[in-house]
């Protein structure tokens, strides 16, 4: 549990920070168009700091972490948005200073969105596989008659 409340520490401590940038840098340069930066500062607080805050939640509640595949679900959905992340703001930072962006940036923002898809693919399996054991556990404390709540 304490790697997935570490995720989502850094992914906050991230989020705020490309929020700062992001404000700094249109600033200095006087940029008043629309650029990728714009998104950087929410779409890391949703898709790491809240993501892994719920992850948190259902770790608690499933022990998701007892699935092998967990692991391979964490540290793949945190490639894929770290990816993701890095070339939005090589794409932003470029249009802010007047640069062009070049198919590269596009073609590896797409192998992170990639990652970010199986990732997710692979949690969902995780998941779906640790909610039956939690359903026949509570199953088998209520034909011994033990209350769910114990």
């Amino acid at each position: 549990m304490r790697k997935i409340y570490n995720a989502a520490h850094v992914y906050m401590i991230i989020g705020l920070v490309s929020g700062f940038y992001y404000r700094e840098i249109t600033k200095a340069e006087h940029f008043t168009g629309d650029t990728q930066l714009g998104l950087v500062h929410t779409h890391v607080l949703a898709l790491g700091m809240l993501f892994f805050l719920i992850v948190l939640m259902l770790e608690k509640q499933f022990a998701l972490s007892a699935v092998r595949l967990f692991d391979w679900s964490f540290w793949v959905y945190n490639a894929g948005l770290a990816v993701t992340v890095a070339m939005m703001t090589l794409h932003g930072t470029l249009t802010v200073l007047g640069h062009e962006s070049g198919d590269a940036i596009a073609l590896v923002a797409g192998a992170g969105h990639i990652l970010l898809t199986v990732g997710l693919i692979l949690f969902f399996i995780t998941l779906g596989k640790r909610i039956p054991a939690r359903r026949e556990v509570a199953d088998q404390k209520a034909a011994t008659g033990a209350s769910a709540a114990d």
